[in-house]
């Protein structure tokens, strides 16, 4: 009988222990740190690295600022661009990639804009922290006015760049 309540009290002495224990709460903090700094992009994918030139179609720059892509994208509502997968290496690529830190030798690169040739569509769209886990993600295009240049002025529009081909 005396083990009997030995036992008893140790379980009800452990419970009152476990009782009194403050829970932790769980919390994940993740840092995707600053935006890579390349001449002509960077892949959206880690571990970030540069992007060689003619991977990024012209939709991708301002004035040769790069746009940014996965959770670094700050370019506009609704966009999206081409790409060329040849210059990927998730896709065999295997040549030269710029450094971190490099700058564009846009003067090497006068016209090519209008020589690009994508052979991807590549959506980017802001979330509300405008944060996309580095990741591309096909949301659909709420401008997309069905003959795939989103541009809202329809066929009629001569400098369509929509389908990733310059002007030929």
């Amino acid at each position: 009988m005396n083990r009997l309540k030995l036992a008893l009290l140790s379980g009800i002495a452990a419970l009152a222990l476990a009782a009194a224990v403050p829970q932790a709460e769980a919390q994940i903090n993740i840092q995707i740190g600053v935006e890579p700094v390349c001449p002509y992009g960077y892949f959206n994918y880690a571990p970030y690295s540069c992007a060689p030139f003619g991977y990024y179609g012209p939709q991708w720059f301002t004035s040769g600022v790069f746009v940014g892509a996965g959770q670094w994208f700050h370019g506009s509502a609704g966009f999206y661009g081409y790409v060329n997968r040849d210059y990927d290496p998730h896709y065999g690529y295997r040549g030269p990639l710029p450094k971190h830190g490099e700058h564009a030798d846009w003067g090497r690169h006068q016209g090519w804009e209008k020589h690009f040739r994508g052979n991807e569509r590549r959506v980017e769209q802001w979330h509300d922290n405008g944060n996309h886990n580095g990741e591309y993600k096909e949301h659909g295009n709420p401008h997309e006015n069905g003959n795939g240049n989103g541009n809202g002025k329809g066929k009629e529009h001569k400098e369509d760049h929509g389908n990733g081909h310059g002007h030929d």
